[in-house]
């Protein structure tokens, strides 16, 4: 056992899942009715793509020392075909499945230029799959024995799941006045 590659493995993955939850909720603010304009969403929408870049880095670098470390047994085909490692198969295919929708994730947002609209924003909204997965698949492998780790993971999950909650609740002044609108009686 490498004890250096299987602490930056954990540290990295904590990171990764600190930053995709930051992540997912600078998305939900730009995407939501109550989102920014001018100059702070041009902020919140940069920080929304560079910190997503920061997460495909530390996330590589979570699998490759996973896979490269021998105290368990995990090797390249598990880390991108679900289901397949040896090693607590369920929660690291539950990595694999969060891995795999990353990478259509950024794919379709590299490419969203070239992509329609509809088809950019279908994938795109995988996030809200890709980040539970992640989630889980961290507290069931990767934090059971650390406090800290599983503090962290689970202030993600707080975090996250308000976001989700605020984006689902929020509404917007245009909305209103569009609903009491219909609502009148025509004259």
């Amino acid at each position: 056992m490498n004890e250096l590659l299987w602490y930056v493995s954990r540290g990295t993955g904590v990171v990764s899942m600190a930053l995709m939850t930051v992540v997912l909720v600078l998305g939900m603010v730009t995407s939501g009715r109550r989102r920014p304009y001018g100059e702070s969403a041009t902020v919140v929408m940069a920080l929304h793509r560079w910190l997503s870049l920061g997460t495909v880095v530390f996330l590589a670098a979570h699998v490759a020392t996973a896979v490269a470390e021998t105290y368990v047994s995990i090797d390249a085909i598990s880390a991108i075909v679900p289901f397949t490692s040896g090693y607590e198969t369920a929660w690291v295919g539950l990595g694999t499945i969060g891995v795999d929708i990353l990478v259509a994730v950024m794919a379709t947002s590299l490419l969203r230029h070239r992509l329609s609209e509809r088809v950019w924003k279908r994938v795109h909204l995988l996030a809200y799959v890709l980040w539970p997965t992640a989630i889980v698949h961290g507290l069931m492998l990767g934090t059971a024995n650390e406090p800290l780790l599983r503090g962290i993971t689970v202030l993600c999950a707080a975090v996250g799941l308000g976001a989700v909650a605020w984006r689902l609740t929020s509404t917007h002044a245009d909305r209103e006045r569009r609903l009491a609108v219909a609502a009148q009686e025509w004259s």
